[in-house]
């Protein structure tokens, strides 16, 4: 062969060094303990970044929140991953639409953005069981988040799926991950269980690698660092604005004397619970608090500046000692609204930032264009009084039908809720024993002997969960719920029917042992003496709703009154566009809505401090009509309608009741 002339060798050995210094291996994100700060490819690197949680965003949305997230300063997003949203039945994996993590992963990285990961297995983020499936309960001695070899196995089987996803779009393999959350405020667990956590970085480290940089995020007490953190896992902390900046970073430097100051969890606003008045945090407060951490060079991820509205099944609840559902909404008071729309929040983050790091060039997107649908009947209407042949929403006020009343009872539809028929059972069976993870079931019997003087329906304390709707003869009497009422007066004869129909309002995500077991937890008696005979019927509405019931087969109308648990349906078409509105109950009590298949959501006016739920844009048709689904727990108004908004209503608690149901 010839002989390479020294010009063209040292072009290649050139070319080689470039390329050697462009490739991926060549690429680095790791912890500084001289510097105290991170490095990313050799430089010392701080990150200023906001929580987004896909799995509450459309994915039509996807971009635009990111987008408005980049234009805001942000340099990364840290993303949870709900373990559960994934894996619905042991060994059946979900990851497409909505569900497409590696889709939503790479759009950040097409936008310029890093991820700071949060893939559990506890991701706890409000979300129901914490993301844990609740399949992990079929085994009822469980020791959830703990070195349980039952649920050691079933998080190793989940890790071998999603890791291997994973680890192509970590930093150093080329991709923009930059950091792996390995569990989530462990600390705050009664487990405090090291061998668990040894077991969660043996698995991390196997599947992503030795060079990924793993941590930890735990509250600032002394209890929660002690059994929150582990040798070989970066221990970080989380508070909020209220907290003192130097104080809080002296309980991370507890446990890291060296290295970066990092808040994974500066909360910009909080949660709201069901009967509680909703959450707000002052925008002043955030961004002083903000710029605090950032003049003493610590990374700081904002929890959250894009949190959206949770489609049931997935809100979880609290456990303070008594059990706090959260609202379907998911506002959060953050800097991005439910919505997505920019807030005064965002823009006093947007100017702190400015201070300490260049803004993208180009202005920040608009707010997503809203519409107010106005009234929808729940009855389909031809035309209006008059000729006005129009859907309902679009007629003039004075020219709107009155309702004539037609709703389907729920006691009347079990055949199309629960195809596969009843099971029957001495005793009453938890969901878990029936494999039934969300939503509804009905327990039914028959009262076995005449009761001709009222006696107390009850059951054991802590054994409703989490509300149960009695109907005797299919007539709704009242309502159990967990941590209130637990007994009801009741009369009949011997062989009246006996319905509960027993609602699951979120398994407990945070604040206790999460075993959270759901339906009749123990036997109802009849002045203390025990009902049997059960026949229980676990109820898959939202797949009877998504196949286009009741619109496709509404049962004959009920003569029965309006109280008790029912489903009542209307259409309206939009005019020309498909833009995001919300939603309002005037005079409704508590229920659900699916529109055009998709669950929405709870409602539960009376309660608050919740009053709208958010219908995006994108899951309403154009030029055919929307089929509206509400399915009523407890009673609906004389005059049953939906009244379509262009703007939230989140501030109304029970003392404002009359003002809420106007």
């Amino acid at each position: 062969s010839a002989r390479m002339g020294l010009p063209a060798l040292a072009l290649l050995l050139a070319a080689g060094i470039l390329h050697a210094q462009a490739s991926p291996l060549a690429r680095s994100f790791e912890l500084d303990y001289e510097e105290d700060c991170f490095r990313k490819d050799g430089v010392p690197f701080r990150y200023i970044s906001g929580s987004i949680h896909y799995a509450r965003v459309p994915r039509p949305a996807w971009r635009d929140r990111l987008l408005k997230m980049y234009m805001s300063g942000l340099s990364a997003v840290q993303v949870y991953v709900p373990w559960n949203y994934h894996e619905p039945w042991p060994g059946v994996y979900d990851f497409a639409g909505d569900r497409d993590v590696e889709a939503f992963l790479d759009l950040t990285a097409e936008l310029g953005l890093l991820v700071i990961l949060r893939p559990g297995p506890y991701i706890c983020a409000e979300w129901e069981m914490g993301g844990l499936p609740s399949w992990l309960l079929w085994k009822p001695d469980i020791v959830l988040r703990s070195s349980d070899p039952a649920y050691l196995a079933a998080v190793d089987s989940w890790l071998h799926v999603l890791l291997p996803k994973i680890k192509p779009r970590l930093y150093q393999h080329g991709g923009n991950i930059i950091s792996v959350q390995v569990e989530n405020e462990y600390g705050s667990y009664y487990a405090c269980d090291y061998g668990y956590l040894r077991h969660l970085l043996g698995s991390f480290r196997a599947l992503l690698g030795s060079e990924v940089l793993l941590f930890t995020t735990d509250g600032t007490r002394a209890e929660e660092l002690h059994c929150g953190t582990l040798q070989g896992l970066y221990a970080t902390i989380d508070f909020g604005p209220g907290s003192n900046v130097t104080e809080a970073f002296g309980a991370q430097r507890w446990v890291e004397p060296k290295g970066p100051l990092v808040n994974s969890e500066y909360y910009t606003g909080w949660l709201d619970y069901w009967g509680e008045t909703h959450a707000s945090t002052s925008s002043v407060h955030v961004a002083r608090g903000l710029e605090d951490m950032l003049q003493l060079g610590a990374s700081v991820n904002m929890q959250s500046p894009f949190l959206q509205l949770p489609s049931l099944p997935w809100p979880g609840a609290d456990f303070k000692d008594q059990y706090k559902p959260v609202t379907t909404s998911y506002d959060y008071d953050a800097p991005l609204s439910e919505a997505g729309d920019p807030t005064e929040k965002l823009f006093a983050i947007r100017t702190v930032i400015s201070k300490f790091q260049p803004l993208p060039a180009g202005p920040m997107p608009p707010a997503t264009p809203k519409y107010a649908y106005g009234r929808v009947a729940l009855q389909k209407v031809s035309a209006c009084p008059g000729g006005c042949a129009a859907p309902a929403w679009h007629c003039p006020a004075a020219q709107r039908p009155p309702l004539s009343l037609q709703h389907a009872d729920l006691l009347d539809a079990l055949d199309v809720l629960c195809p596969s028929g009843p099971i029957q059972s001495r005793f009453p069976l938890t969901f878990e024993a029936l494999k039934q993870a969300h939503g509804f079931v009905v327990y039914h019997t028959q009262l076995p002997w005449d009761v001709l003087d009222p006696a107390t329906l009850g059951a054991p304390p802590h054994s409703i969960c989490d509300r149960g709707y009695v109907m005797l003869q299919k007539e709704y009497r009242g309502t159990l719920e967990r941590d209130g009422q637990a007994t009801l007066h009741v009369m009949g004869r011997a062989g009246d029917t006996l319905d509960v129909l027993l609602e699951n309002m979120g398994r407990i995500s945070f604040g206790a042992n999460i075993s959270d077991f759901k339906g009749l937890l123990g036997n109802l008696s009849l002045d203390s003496s025990p009902l049997s005979n059960w026949l229980i019927y676990p109820l898959d509405i939202d797949a009877a709703v998504q196949q286009g019931w009741p619109h496709t087969a509404l049962p004959k109308s009920s003569s029965r009154g309006r109280a008790g648990p029912a489903f009542y349906t209307g259409t309206f078409e939009s005019p020309g566009i498909a833009w995001d509105t919300f939603v309002k109950f005037p005079g409704w009590s508590k229920g659900q809505l699916w529109i055009n298949g998709f669950n929405l959501g709870r409602y539960w006016p009376r309660h608050g401090p919740q009053q709208t739920l958010f219908v995006p844009g994108s899951v309403l048709h154009v030029g055919r009509p929307n089929n509206i689904t509400v399915l009523e727990l407890e009673g609906a108004p004389s005059t049953p309608l939906l009244l379509f908004l262009d703007q939230p209503l989140f501030n109304r608690t029970l003392s404002h009741s009359t003002v809420a149901t106007e």
